[in-house]
């Protein structure tokens, strides 16, 4: 049995209000020193707005208490774990004596800045970065902001990038990485404050499963290398897994089950049921036709490059067509000329609207502008107006005035196709998308879409940010809005459970190019080992024996 470390964190009785709603209820628990804790749960359930309060952001809690047990040198003030105190300062040399902060409630408010500065954060989507500067120059910014001694900051910087293994990247432009690659960035940055906890909220809910495997084991090897404690949020039981020893359920607020990693996810995945069963769809007439669609771009460091490269096909109304590939494939390209975004180099990319073809090459009111206020396209990177409520959100998508009960009425109806339970929808309605989980998010940005009524839908990964049971209750929106409003969707993922329980076709991108078209268990069975690990697709079943 391994030596209990002491604590380092104690929540009490931690509640949140928002607006009357009660989105946290009496949170108790504590996290050890170097502790790696997972916290789980369906959107919505108040991951976020826990980890936020327990970094010491945003609003106080409603009531409750987080104390952060601590030793704060008597000469230097550096400020480190509890068990420190007794011990020389790594810095001075001087006395550490131990020091109990209480987060939201410290009457000395630079102390209190102090250990926020001791604290790490990563979020998923949102990578904070310098765009067009080198990897190691981001991590030079970092070491910066604390006064890292300007003659050693080359090594330690260096040291950093390779501690995430990115020492093959450290002279690229930041912009021109993966996602994955980028996260690893984030996570030098971050460790160049040297902190003792790290907050990581749902840190690869957008990446493919090959390279968030990658960005889990990161985190893991930092915590180990830094002595650092880890709260990690998520709704995806594999990261749970890969990092955390011990985790935590997060069920409308509060906690229902806390212990090891295995047992909570078993008690959480008890609500994966995907029991409702839909109609083969009865396709219409051709809405989407494209002929030899070319898109070429001049980079300056690989010359011409061919993102689309001779692309051909067709989607019929009412059909789920899902587009997949590994990242580079030309997917999200397509997409953009399919929305009318991007402007093909050559080729043919006509939308019926009505009884007419629409020529989305030709710009004007009468031509690409008139097909585009018909096309829905969320993309991943979606954004939400921060100050404005939901409805509000949602009604300004529209653009028209409304008397506010026809536009409550419209949301209320929209807000059930993107997957919220009508009196989840209610209660939302008149929160900020600030006050909302990251996935209850995605699907009020999903609703936006949805509002003005499109004929077709084009969504770049819908589901990246969201738990099991959720995706169902999406998955189930999206047929539910395709039998009752006749919508056409265009499903661009790497998501291959989703693609394979929604999608009637598959078009499968390689180098720019559609290489097969065909029903989607057939296009599934045809990718090879490589795409089956980065796009989570198992392999296939062997052949029975003759």
């Amino acid at each position: 049995m391994g030596i209990m470390k002491a604590p380092l964190i104690t929540v009490e009785n931690l509640c949140m209000d928002f607006n009357g709603s009660l989105v946290l209820k009496n949170i108790s628990f504590e996290i050890a020193e170097g502790e790696i804790l997972g916290i789980i749960g369906r959107s919505g359930a108040g991951k976020t707005v826990l980890m936020h309060l327990m970094r010491g952001v945003e609003q106080p809690p409603t009531s409750g208490r987080i104390m952060y047990h601590t030793a704060v040198c008597n000469g230097c003030a550096y400020l480190d774990v509890g068990s420190a105190a007794g011990k020389p300062c790594p810095h001075c040399g001087g006395t550490m004596t131990a020091q109990d902060i209480d987060l939201w409630n410290e009457k000395d408010e630079t102390l209190r800045r102090r250990l926020i500065r001791r604290t790490a954060i990563m979020f998923q989507r949102t990578f904070a970065l310098y765009g067009d500067d080198r990897v190691i120059e981001n991590v030079l910014h970092a070491l910066d902001d604390i006064d890292y001694p300007a003659e050693q900051a080359i090594n330690r910087a260096a040291d950093l990038i390779d501690q995430v293994r990115l020492s093959h990247r450290m002279m690229h432009i930041a912009r021109d990485l993966s996602g994955g690659e980028k996260q690893r960035v984030v996570l030098a940055r971050q460790l160049a404050k040297e902190p003792f906890m790290l907050f990581a909220d749902e840190p690869t809910g957008t990446l493919d499963t090959g390279t968030a495997k990658i960005v889990h084991e990161m985190l893991a090897q930092a915590a180990k290398a830094n002595n650092m404690g880890i709260v990690v949020t998520s709704h995806f039981s594999q990261v749970i897994e890969d990092v955390a020893g011990r985790a935590i359920l997060l069920e409308d607020g509060s906690i229902t089950a806390i212990g090891a990693p295995k047992d909570v996810i078993a008690q959480f995945m008890k609500g994966y049921d995907d029991s409702e069963k839909f109609e083969e769809a009865e396709l219409g007439e051709k809405m989407v036709v494209a002929r030899d669609l070319v898109k070429r771009y001049i980079s300056v460091d690989r010359g011409m490059i061919k993102a689309v490269n001779g692309v051909s096909f067709e989607v019929q109304t009412k059909e789920i067509f899902g587009i997949i590939g590994k990242s580079g494939a030309g997917k999200t390209t397509l997409s953009g000329i399919i929305a009318g975004l991007i402007e093909p180099t050559s080729g043919e990319m006509n939308i019926r609207i009505g009884e007419e073809w629409v020529d989305m090459t030709k710009p004007g009111v009468e031509q690409r502008g008139r097909a585009t206020a018909y096309i829905g396209l969320l993309h991943q990177e979606y954004d939400l107006f921060p100050h404005r409520t939901v409805l509000d959100n949602l009604t300004d998508a529209i653009g028209l005035e409304f008397p506010k009960e026809l536009a409550m009425r419209k949301a209320l109806v929209t807000l059930r196709m993107a997957g919220f339970a009508e009196a989840k929808s209610k209660e939302i309605l008149e929160r900020m998308p600030g006050q909302l989980s990251e996935g209850e998010r995605h699907r009020v940005a999903l609703a936006q879409v949805l509002i003005r009524e499109p004929r077709l839908v084009i969504l770049d990964e819908p589901t990246g940010t969201m738990d099991p049971i959720t995706k169902i209750d999406v998955k189930h929106s999206i047929m539910h809005a395709r039998e009752e409003m006749d919508e056409t969707f265009i499903v661009v993922s790497h998501d291959m459970d989703f693609v394979r329980d929604i999608c009637d076709r598959l078009a499968l991108m390689r180098g720019g190019r559609i290489v097969q078209i065909g029903k989607t268990e057939e296009v599934l069975a045809s990718l090879t080992a490589e795409e089956r690990k980065v796009m989570s697709q198992p392999e296939p079943a062997a052949p029975p024996a003759p």
